[in-house]
């Protein structure tokens, strides 16, 4: 039995879908962020840095999200939701993964969390920075999605889908005109694996529980 440390419309979203697109018997643990959950000695047990998600497993608790994808994906190889370690296209699936991981999402977080990166003083500077920079990362990933890999397919579920359709809800859902947002049909083939993958089960039960809309990815509420 796993245990998910979670919030709703947080990066645990991804790891929840996961865990129900491999029907991985779960628990739900919501964390009191307003009440200072996050900061409490036995959250730090379970995340240093007293961020979302962790998750606890028969080997341990995880945390990172990436890292816990990438586990799960890897003790149900036959669920094709990442390539298996000796597979020809694994080193294209992992590059392409951290680089999500690295680069993509905190430079996404830096728009919500302008402070966090060089205090309340630059928060300006940092989301015109990050924002910039996100305009190339997208487009490296639609280069990417373009070429039609498996792992990041727009005809069957995938962990890289799963990834990049929460991170690609968070760009979404800044309101029409403001500067972070990132508006997602700019981005066809991405937007055709979010558009297919926020039709899965799993997808629609996170964002039926979470308030999320019946689009969650493309068209987020």
């Amino acid at each position: 039995m796993y245990r998910l440390h979670a919030s709703p419309d947080s990066a645990s979203m991804a790891v929840r879908m996961v865990l129900l697109e491999l029907g991985l018997p779960h628990e739900l643990r919501p964390v009191d962020r307003a009440g200072g959950e996050l900061a409490s000695p036995d959250y730090r047990a379970l995340h240093p840095l007293g961020l979302i998600p962790a998750l606890e497993t028969p080997d341990g608790t995880m945390f990172e999200t990436a890292a816990i994808l990438l586990w799960l994906a890897d003790r149900a190889p036959q669920s094709g939701l990442a390539p298996a370690p000796d597979s020809a296209a694994r080193a294209d699936f992992l590059k392409w993964l951290f680089f999500t991981s690295t680069n993509l999402h905190p430079h996404l977080l830096n728009l919500f969390y302008p402070d966090r990166a060089a205090g309340a003083a630059n928060a300006g500077a940092v989301t015109e920075a990050s924002r910039a920079r996100i305009g190339t990362l997208m487009a490296a990933l639609e280069a990417a999605a373009a070429r039609g890999p498996d792992w990041l397919s727009d005809r069957r579920p995938t962990l890289m889908g799963y990834y990049l359709g929460m991170l690609l809800r968070w760009l979404g859902s800044f309101p029409p005109g403001d500067p972070r947002r990132v508006e997602l049909t700019e981005y066809p083939a991405l937007h055709r694996v979010a558009a297919y993958m926020e039709t899965r089960p799993a997808a629609q039960t996170v964002a039926a529980d979470e308030g999320l809309g019946p689009l969650p990815f493309t068209e987020p509420a």
